[in-house]
């Protein structure tokens, strides 16, 4: 009962055939084809990637980014005025 004999599979084939047409199935295949190629070798680049050890930094992550100071509040706020501020005093 599960399985499929060759009959359900011409049904299925002609069926496929009537939905998609002969001119679009050869496309379809060859980018399926494609995409399973770039699939492939994508896997097989991450699978020599992870064989490979990274070499270690002796540099703490801290110490290779440099750090930014920050102004201090007092003088970004005594700097700035507001519009309201500047139509008040005028």
């Amino acid at each position: 009962m599960g399985a499929m004999s060759w009959w359900h599979w011409l049904i299925v084939l002609v069926v496929v055939l009537l939905l998609f047409g002969s001119k679009k199935l050869p496309d379809a295949a060859r980018g399926l084809g494609q995409s399973l190629r770039i699939f492939k070798s994508e896997v097989q680049e991450m699978q020599r990637e992870g064989d490979s050890t990274p070499p270690k930094t002796t540099a703490s992550p801290d110490e290779a980014t440099p750090q930014r100071e920050l102004p201090s509040s007092d003088a970004s706020t005594t700097a700035q005025s507001t519009p309201d501020q500047t139509k008040k005093s005028a």
